[in-house]
């Protein structure tokens, strides 16, 4: 699901509501992707930058969101069964083939 949301990867990092701030939150629409999560939208371009969890504290904003260059670092690969086909992960950090064991997922 997140490919086809995103195109490509799904790049992001969380961060604890407390300690976020969007500025222009105003033009972010929200849409429920599921029964405990929904997804935030750029009201004027149609970009996906957020992913939050209902009964969490958290928002996953989506790495691309941030204007200026962020020093973000990767951590884990996610839903990697589900990767496409062109493209190779080369790198050493975790691999799962759905989540994370921190992140609540939807089962088929």
């Amino acid at each position: 699901m997140c490919r086809k949301q995103s195109g490509h990867y799904y790049a992001a990092t969380n961060i604890n509501d407390d300690m976020v701030d969007i500025e222009g939150g105003e033009t972010v629409t929200w849409f429920a992707a599921s029964s405990f999560a929904r997804r935030g939208f750029c009201s004027r371009c149609g970009s996906v930058m957020l992913w939050k969890p209902n009964d969490e504290g958290y928002v996953s904003i989506m790495a691309g969101s941030f204007e200026e260059p962020s020093s973000l670092v990767g951590g884990y690969h996610i839903f990697i069964a589900d990767k496409g086909s062109y493209y190779e992960i080369d790198d050493d950090l975790p691999r799962y083939e759905r989540s994370s064991p921190s992140l609540k997922v939807l089962e088929d």
